[in-house]
């Protein structure tokens, strides 16, 4: 059965990138953003400082980079479907893994290796979604990497109705173990809409081996490459902190259930959302556009923790944050040729691999200061800002560059 020839010509139908979507709600849903959820109580069992906490998401942020690093070799060896199908299955059972130590050293090595599996696994469905609905029009193609993306929603949902009741009905001590495995066990439940997706999009003939990086001609996309690089060490100190932060401020549990939830519920609707509205903007206004709407809801909390502006904020960064991998991924669909796809979401997410490996890490530090979580939270606005203005920098390649540059090779 090979895996990395041409997709299917007739129109891929909306619900292969939800099944497929459960890759992101695995490796990005349960496996990175959920840690913000059993943080508070995992950190207090265990006597971490902020640093050590910030450093267990850098983990996994150094895994995930590894991962997007090997994703396309990887697809040239075994086929897109049958790594990402990999790439799922081991996120999950590293995340359930992790739930079944109390060894900060295992704890972190386990926060590692579900980074490196949902890495591989994210940007392999990212180029699954993105290769099949190559024939689609702009606008169905990038809803269909929306409805792909937005799985991390779905994992953030699903983790804040899961999370928190299972936290409340074991004993502290007990509690975040409970959790992590129940996420490894919904992450393994998958498969069952993994495995007939992958089916229906099975290639026909092995002409479309996804590209190396070497092959990327990277004055394409430099600016975006870079901005991306900036989103994601901003974005995921936020993603890190803001339950302890919330916490801190007086939250109660249910108050973070719904801030959760209202977060993944946007971060799922933005694909119907951005979709048409931005995905035809040039060069990389689209990007900037989405970048501030994040930077916006980091701000929120800063000026006051009201339920209200708490939601507002949740509501904000939610219908953002995952759009911005969606624009970046529709500009390098618009900005290279189909065989570069894959090789160019590796290379992007290399880039919001490293900035998240090193957001966790300063946030946590500074953090650790006397200005407490609050300058973590400045950090990030101020590293988004940096990324906005980076990513208006970003032109746009008309067809006839990528007809030559094809043609070229």
């Amino acid at each position: 059965m090979k895996q990395t020839g041409k997709f299917d010509d007739s129109p891929i139908p909306s619900w292969v990138p939800f099944a497929l979507a459960a890759g992101p709600a695995v490796a990005l849903g349960f496996a990175r953003f959920a840690y913000a959820l059993i943080l508070p109580a995992m950190g207090h069992a265990l006597g971490w400082s902020l640093t050590t906490e910030g450093i267990m998401n850098t983990a996994n942020a150094l895994g995930y980079l590894l991962g997007a690093l090997t994703a396309a070799p990887l697809a040239r060896w075994g086929g897109l479907g049958r790594i990402f199908v990999i790439g799922v299955f081991g996120t999950s059972l590293c995340v359930l893994a992790g739930g079944l130590t109390g060894n900060s050293i295992l704890l972190a090595w386990w926060r590692f290796a579900s980074g490196a599996a949902g890495g591989v696994a994210f940007v392999t469905g990212g180029g699954l979604v993105a290769n099949a609905s190559a024939k689609e029009s702009a606008h169905r193609a990038a809803l269909l990497l929306g409805l792909y993306f937005g799985g991390a929603g779905l994992g953030i949902v699903l983790s804040a109705w899961t999370v928190p009741f299972l936290l409340i009905s074991f004993p502290p001590a007990l509690g975040w173990h409970v959790a992590w495995v129940t996420l490894g066990i919904l992450g393994l439940l998958t498969m069952f809409g993994i495995l007939p997706a992958i089916r229906r999009i099975i290639p026909s003939s092995p002409s479309s081996v996804p590209g190396s990086h070497s092959d990327l001609t990277w004055r394409r996309l430099w600016a975006v490459l870079i901005a991306y690089g900036f989103y994601g060490m901003g974005y995921i100190v936020y993603m890190t902190f803001i339950v302890v932060f919330l916490q801190n401020h007086g939250a109660h549990p249910q108050e973070i259930i719904w801030f959760w939830t209202v977060l993944g519920s946007a971060a799922m609707a933005s694909a119907f959302v951005w979709g048409r509205i931005l995905g035809h903007a040039p060069g990389g206004r689209g990007v900037a556009v989405l970048m501030g709407l994040v930077l916006g809801g980091v701000l929120l909390p800063l000026w006051s923790t009201t339920p209200f502006v708490v939601l507002a904020s949740a509501l904000l960064f939610g219908s953002a944050f995952l759009a911005v991998v969606t624009n970046v991924t529709t500009v390098a669909r618009r900005n290279l040729p189909m065989h570069q796809w894959t090789a160019a979401l590796g290379a992007l997410t290399v880039a919001f691999g490293l900035g998240q490996s090193v957001g966790p890490l300063l946030g946590g530090w500074l953090s650790d200061g006397g200005g407490g979580v609050r300058f973590g939270l400045i950090l990030s606005a101020a590293i988004l800002g940096i990324g906005i203005l980076t990513a208006l920098a970003q032109e746009e390649h008309g067809e006839d560059e990528i007809d030559e540059l094809t043609g070229s090779e």
